[in-house]
């Protein structure tokens, strides 16, 4: 079947690929096993792909167009999307240069200090620091706090905040060292403010900025936790900002989107301060698709249904231009 951007998405069979090898694998197939329920009541017809278990070159012929849950390391970063571009897939969501730049935080914060976005000040901490190095080189470039997070990671896993060196030594110690598979970590800026969160999506073509959703919570952070359990967060959307305030965040989301060449749908966070600063903490090109998460919230909140949502993300795979980096 040759498939354009008029192709009806009722007439492809769509896999939602979910699950890998990444640490957010357990989020992955939360999402995979919503969007498969949402796609089935958009009346598609759809089925829950494992990539763990199927391969990419599998796919070949038994799907037509791939919605992507999958989150982290080889789903988010761009390697999946290289081998459904080999294979002549279409996918939702971004290509591999976005893709790439939204995991490695390193890049994409560069890319905001060159646009003169606002985004807490950061140092690598290098693999080869031993903790005393590490230690030493975060406090005399940043000073305390910080927030402490993997260069390419989400969900809040292997992150967390540092007060004092003590702090910073007992992290390093509890996660920095031995979590390999997380690869370079960061210690940014830490702000004090509530996380905010604003979602991208194509609607007909276009990208539009959805209401911005605030979220509170009495952890110490807003940590893996408190994102994938709704009691330990009390959620605000529209968020609790002024006018000028949404109509500021939703432009800089807008902007990061498309400066890093997302395509589709992204999620875009930020760190609000109580003095109105909104800093940019990154960018997720492949959104959590929980029918209760922070994408089908804000959908929710701009009046399109969850099964309305999953239509518009299927779309978003029939409408990249012939050639994406």
């Amino acid at each position: 079947m040759s498939i354009t951007a008029t192709t009806a998405l009722d007439e492809l069979r769509i896999g939602v690929l979910c699950g890998g090898r990444s640490p957010e694998r357990p989020g992955s197939l939360a999402s995979g096993e919503a969007a498969v329920k949402g796609c089935a009541d958009a009346g598609l017809t759809v089925e829950l792909i494992d990539i763990t278990d199927t391969p990419p070159q599998a796919l070949a012929g038994r799907i037509d167009l791939a919605l992507l849950a999958t989150h982290g390391l080889y789903g988010e970063d761009g390697k999946l999307q290289g081998a459904l571009d080999w294979l002549n897939i279409p996918y939702t969501g971004s290509g591999v240069l976005a893709s790439a730049i939204g995991m490695d935080k390193r890049r994409f914060k560069a890319m905001m200090f060159h646009a003169h976005i606002d985004t807490p000040s950061y140092i690598e901490v290098l693999p080869k620091w031993n903790r005393e190095m590490a230690t030493a080189s975060v406090q005399h470039s940043l000073g305390w706090p910080v927030f402490v997070k993997p260069a390419s990671g989400g969900g809040s896993l292997g992150a967390g905040p540092a007060w004092d060196n003590h702090d910073f030594d007992r992290l390093y110690d509890q996660v920095i060292s031995p979590a390999h598979e997380y690869g370079t970590f960061i210690a940014e800026e830490l702000i004090h403010g509530n996380p905010v969160t604003v979602g991208v999506l194509e609607v007909d073509g276009a990208p539009m900025t959805l209401p911005p959703l605030e979220c509170e919570t009495d952890r110490p952070f807003y940590d893996y936790e408190a994102k994938h359990d709704i009691a330990l967060r009390r959620e605000y959307c529209p968020a609790r900002l002024t006018e000028s305030q949404l109509s500021r965040i939703t432009a800089t989301a807008l902007q990061v989107h498309r400066l890093i060449g997302a395509h589709g749908v992204s999620r875009i966070d930020f760190m609000v301060a109580p003095n109105g600063r909104q800093a940019v903490l990154e960018v997720n090109t492949v959104p959590g698709l929980s029918a209760h998460g922070n994408l089908a919230t804000m959908a929710g909140a701009a009046g399109i249904s969850y099964p309305e949502l999953m239509r518009h993300l299927a779309r978003t795979a029939l409408t990249k231009p012939v050639y994406v980096p």
